[in-house]
Formats: C-alpha cells, structure tokens, sequence
C-alpha cells in the first residue's frame, strides 16, 4: 500500500509540476490576452468612416458596389457580409472575404466573448443560420456596440445603410475574430 501512496504521489508531482518544464507549454493555461487592438481600432476606424453610405436602389449603389465586387459579386445582392470582409481588406488582412455571412464564423475564427473589432454574428430562426453580420465598435457591459452595413433603424437584415446599432450581448449568436 505505501508503494502505491508513493506512486500515487509521484504522479501528481509530476503533473503539478509538469508545467514549469522547458517546452511543456502544449496546453495553454493563461488567459487570453486581446494582443491586436492595433487592427482592432483600425478596422473600427474604417468602419466608423463608412457610416451613412446609402443604397441607391435595393443592395446597390456606387460604394455597395466596391463591397460587393471586393467578395465576387457583381451585381445587387445583401451585403453585410461584403461590407465586413471590405472593412478587413481595408487594413490590409486577406480574410475574411465571402458575402455569405455563415462564412464568417468558421470554428478556428470563433471566440467566446466579443471585443472592439471583432465580427458579431445574428442568428435568423426564419434562416436556420447566421442571417446578418456586423463589426463591433465597442463593448460596454452587457451591451454591443457595433457598425454594420445593409441594416436599418429597425436593426433588419435587408436595410439600406451603414449604420451604429446597439444590441444585447443576448441578441449575438457568435463571434469570430479575423485580426
């Protein structure tokens, strides 16, 4: 029995003390840390500038246009998710670049809780899916601020601006972090 307390011991030594070997940092214990306000204030910067572009008829117009055709789209179409990967090519980053907004949330982009610059994603049950899709401006207690093209004062899908919404962390399906 003592040989088996000491083995015992041994073992939970070893996984206690497993972290503090040279190389050993395969499972990562530390909280994330946000290390890209940089592309963060950036790509808000960007989005902040565009609010206002207006369809001139029903998803298009001259700026919708350069979102549109900036994801392979060359004629009207939604595009909240064109806008969203625009933003990003904006600062220089290749991704995301689909018009699709399901697109945006693959699993290796998805993050738990939303920051400044991150992509929110809004679940339509009508849709099954992710329907609309938006950048986060800021974040302030339980609320999301955040800029989004193709949308309205009502907050719908098939608006006509580049506009700040406020939403509740509730009303996020998902987010995914492109920077």
């Amino acid at each position: 029995m003592a040989a088996i307390n000491f083995f015992m011991g041994m073992l939970c030594l070893g996984f206690v003390s497993w972290g503090s070997m040279p190389g050993s940092n395969f499972i990562n214990t530390n909280k994330y840390t946000y290390g890209k306000s940089k592309n963060g204030t950036a790509i808000v910067d960007i989005a902040r500038k565009e609010i206002g572009v207006r369809e001139s008829a029903h998803n298009s117009g001259k700026r919708i246009s350069e979102y549109l055709n900036y994801v392979g789209f060359k004629q009207a179409a939604p595009w909240c998710a064109g806008f969203v990967s625009w933003c990003h090519k904006e600062i220089g980053l290749a991704e995301p670049r689909s018009a699709w907004s399901p697109a945006l949330f693959p699993l290796s982009r998805m993050a738990r809780d939303g920051l400044p610059g991150m992509v929110i994603g809004i679940y339509f049950p009508s849709l099954g899916r992710i329907g609309h899709v938006g950048l986060i401006e800021r974040v302030q207690g339980s609320l999301i601020f955040s800029i989004e093209g193709n949308t309205n004062v009502a907050g719908s899908r098939e608006g006509d601006a580049v506009m700040r919404k406020i939403r509740h962390k509730r009303a996020i399906a998902k987010y995914a972090d492109w920077l």
